[in-house]
């Protein structure tokens, strides 16, 4: 539990740096605790990321991040035009990593589908996708996740994606020409930071 609330915070506190959020208002967020947020945020303070709710270093507070980030569990299929599935479906659910990379900067060639569903929905997810695809290693992934991975999530053309910096997380995660992604979008973010 402690790692999904510590998950929820650096995700409040990367799509909010100004520091314009009270610890109460971080700590309604995520589901916490005041004092379990007042001492998260005060071990970053000691790690010069913060100074209160502002973010002093944003590229260090993700690296900080991913390095305690909790693996995801995930189910893989192949799945026919795995977008118009995702249009058709009235469960919640944010694109991620090569997808939603190329919907924002074009930067990834879409090579996978992953998708983040609230772990609960898993079984539907599940149900609609066998019956039109294929159960095992393929062009689609799901990612099954805290339902506060949707914070601050977005649309664009049509197909919800995950806010900017858990997107960036997932690409540090996933390596490769993804870390290059990542980098290209921290650029972008400090622009408005």
């Amino acid at each position: 539990m402690r790692g999904k609330v510590r998950n929820r915070i650096l995700r409040v506190l990367t799509n909010n740096p100004g520091g314009d959020m009270s610890k109460y208002k971080i700590a309604r967020l995520t589901c916490a605790t005041y004092p379990w947020v007042r001492k998260f945020l005060l071990n970053l303070e000691e790690m010069r990321l913060v100074k209160g709710t502002r973010v002093l270093d944003y590229p260090a507070l993700l690296r900080y991040w991913q390095s305690v980030n909790i693996k995801r569990k995930y189910r893989e299929y192949m799945v026919k035009e795995p977008l118009k599935l995702l249009k058709s479906s009235k469960l919640p659910y944010a694109l991620t990593t090569y997808k939603a990379e190329n919907l924002i900067q074009n930067y990834l060639f879409p090579s996978r589908i992953d998708v983040y569903i609230k772990e609960e929905d898993w079984k539907q997810w599940h149900d609609m996708i066998s019956r039109k695809g294929l159960v095992g290693k393929g062009n689609m992934r799901l990612l099954l996740a805290d339902e506060h991975v949707f914070y601050k999530s977005f649309e664009r053309n049509g197909l919800k994606i995950v806010s900017t910096p858990q997107l960036i997380i997932d690409l540090m995660i996933e390596g490769g020409v993804c870390v290059e992604a990542a980098e290209l979008l921290i650029k972008k973010v400090l622009k408005n930071v």
